[in-house]
């Protein structure tokens, strides 16, 4: 009978002979690994007599019955995992050549690369309060959510250091805390001649292939700084990604607000409106062209005219890439109505509902080519009521890394808005080719991280907070009924979350070194 596998990623028809013979020549390669491994643990035995063979026996799975999906197509498939890696892919396995592997029979189930979310902010000091979610909180939160790697973007550090002290500290921060793989985007707080010089090897040596700029905030880059960071970054191969609000007019509409005495959380949305954004946006599409078309990535687009500037620009050859977070896609500005309104402040705020429709028209013809979090989590009951009285004063950010994942796949594909395959390319593979991951990451390949989410796309969950992994003490999606849910996450072929409980451990996580940028080659979004 003819049978279907994958060799580096390409389709062949093979007899189900030479299928058998070669599947009991990987099993005894196996098997002789399994026993040097094991000769050797017992010259180097683990505390509380655990040898290094078991580390490496869970990195090993058989997952059959499987539905496949990546970013191209939907095929039923079983998947072999041999040391954290994908080794094989046909459309039958046998479990009996290879006795000693863990076989998970995943009928009913969609096999997608793990989630990879770009935008987090773990351990961030923000000055007026630290985030309760630490690298061990968060990526457990992101693990039981699906998401198999995060690029935290790192917070500012003191006045005048340079590029690679907060990447120093946030290193120490996640190496024996993160329980999935991580990196960091490299954070760009003033301009000197100093700085500039030090993007190369952060790039080169370090493997931080990405930076974020900010528009507005305490370190702000004025339009010639940011002339010169996107500048260099293109020269060193690096993305330049932006928090683009105008400071200027933010500061000059709280002065107004101040003046009529609307400083109550409820005006948060008000005090930055949307055109504060999109305003920033075209100036920062304008600067990269300017030097030199400087690649450039957009940060948590919230409203159709930003988008407007971004279509324009990828219209007319620019590279830019945009992102939007679940929040501004399910949430609204309402939401400032409510009694507990500071479960809902954020920058850039929640916007008019008209708005959602716009983004996710943007998901759907690919405009908008990544969904992450922007997960910065402050607790309801203490931290955010610093500014119960007064919005300047409360913490922004919210909570969001679990329900990512489930959230996008029940209103964007339950909804018929997107496709299975163009869920996996927002959620993991456009993440991967953008920050230097693919295809490590973000893909069903030969070779590839074993990387992976085990997803029933008819499981029905109603969100509370009582089924979450996180720190803090709320979500904002409580009660949001969705339909799909993460039932097993397996890290680099390590199960790390199945049916809701964590099962990872601190410290699993490991620091990916990414690789230089390189825009995604015309044609990998199909849907512009």
């Amino acid at each position: 009978m003819a049978s279907f596998f994958h060799v580096n990623d390409a389709p062949f028809n093979r007899d189900g002979r030479v299928n058998q013979i070669k599947n009991f020549i990987m099993a005894l390669a196996f098997e002789y690994k399994c026993e040097l491994m094991k000769l050797a643990s017992l010259l180097r035995p683990k505390q509380g007599g655990q040898i290094e063979v078991e580390a490496m026996e869970q990195a090993n799975l058989l997952i059959k019955n499987a539905k496949l999906v990546d970013d191209r197509q939907q095929y039923d498939a079983d998947m072999l995992i041999l040391d954290g890696r994908i080794e094989l892919i046909n459309t039958q396995i046998d479990a009996a050549d290879w006795p000693n592997i863990k076989v998970i029979d995943a009928k009913g189930l969609w096999l997608m690369p793990g989630g990879i979310d770009v935008h987090t902010h773990f351990n961030i000091d923000v000055g007026i309060a630290q985030s309760v979610d630490d690298f061990f909180t968060g990526t457990r939160a992101a693990a039981c959510g699906g998401t198999t790697m995060v690029v935290d973007h790192m917070g500012f550090g003191p006045k005048g250091c340079n590029l690679h002290y907060q990447l120093e500290q946030y290193k120490q921060h996640a190496q024996s805390r993160a329980v999935i793989d991580y990196s960091f985007h490299g954070v760009i707080q003033h301009i000197d001649a100093d700085i500039l010089a030090e993007m190369r090897s952060m790039v080169e040596q370090e493997g931080i292939s990405s930076f974020k700029l900010y528009l507005t905030y305490g370190y702000k880059l004025d339009d010639s700084e940011v002339f010169q960071a996107v500048s260099e970054l293109k020269k060193v191969g690096a993305l330049t990604t932006v928090h683009p609000e105008n400071d200027a007019a933010i500061v000059q509409i709280r002065q107004q607000l101040e003046a009529k005495g609307q400083i109550s959380p409820r005006y948060l949305g008000v005090s930055r409106p949307l055109e504060c954004e999109a305003e920033a946006i075209a100036r920062m599409i304008n600067l990269a062209k300017l030097a030199g078309d400087a690649p450039l990535y957009i940060v948590h687009l919230s409203n159709g005219l930003g988008l407007d500037y971004v279509r324009l620009a990828q219209h007319n050859g620019q590279q830019v890439w945009a992102e939007t977070c679940p929040q501004y896609l399910v949430l609204d500005d309402s939401c400032y109505e409510r009694e507990d309104v500071l479960k809902f402040t954020l920058s850039p705020p929640l916007r008019p509902q008209a708005e959602q429709a716009k983004l996710w028209q943007g998901l759907i013809d690919g405009s908008i080519d990544t969904v992450a979090t922007d997960h910065c989590s402050f607790s309801y009951q203490q931290q955010k009521q610093l500014g119960k009285d007064d919005f300047k004063a409360c913490p922004n950010g919210l909570p969001g890394v679990e329900t990512r994942m489930p959230l996008l796949f029940s209103e964007g594909v339950m909804q018929g808005r997107i496709s299975p395959s163009r869920f996996v390319e927002l959620t993991s593979t456009m993440p991967a080719k953008l920050f230097g991951l693919y295809p490590q990451k973000g893909c069903l390949q030969i070779g590839s991280d074993a990387d992976l989410v085990l997803f029933d796309p008819q499981f029905k969950q109603t969100i509370s907070h009582d089924l979450l992994h996180d720190n803090t003490d709320y979500s904002p999606f409580e009660d949001i009924a969705v339909t799909g849910w993460p039932a097993i996450t397996i890290s680099r072929g390590r199960i790390v979350a199945e049916n809701g409980k964590f099962k990872g451990q601190a410290g699993q996580g490991q620091f990916i070194y990414r690789k230089k940028f390189q825009a995604p080659v015309s044609g990998d979004n199909q849907y512009q």
